[in-house]
């Protein structure tokens, strides 16, 4: 664990189980931004490092830092987007061992407000035009909030 490639990965091998649960927005710097498909926290996303890490501690100060940098940007796309009360941060890893944070945006009267995210409730999917049209403006805005870090 812990090198550049891990061929078990499907965050770096992009294989099926990455297409089955999320779908790529963008690559940044120090992070690739994906669309979780479960959507029944409108705007969810997750952002995974570009780099086969799966501990904190094995980053880099720098590196650390512009991936953190990575993740408050796409927060603040989907801040802007969805209307987020709160966004929540996750980490986890042990079934998918490479480091990359959930962005579960939350709001006052909606779905588990005030509980963890739960990816046991009842999925709500997105169409495929809606999705396509849902990682288009991510995007746009994601890159719109990378530019005025610059």
């Amino acid at each position: 664990m812990g090198k550049d490639y891990d061929s078990q990965c499907f965050y770096c091998t992009k294989s099926e189980p990455l297409s089955t649960l999320m779908t790529e927005i963008c690559v940044l710097d120090s992070s690739t931004v994906y669309l979780f498909h479960d959507q029944k926290n409108p705007g969810r996303c997750i952002v995974a490092s570009n780099g086969h890490k799966t501990e904190l501690f094995e980053f880099s100060a720098q590196e650390r830092n512009n991936f953190f940098e990575d993740v408050s940007n796409v927060a603040k796309a989907i801040h802007e987007l969805y209307g987020a009360d709160k966004i929540n941060y996750a980490t986890y890893g042990d079934l998918a061992p490479h480091f990359h944070v959930h962005l579960v945006p939350k709001k006052v009267d909606g779905v588990s407000w005030g509980n963890p995210f739960s990816d046991a409730l009842e999925k709500v999917y997105l169409t495929d035009e809606d999705k396509t049209q849902w990682i288009a403006t991510l995007n746009h805005h994601i890159r719109k909030c990378v530019k005025q870090e610059i």
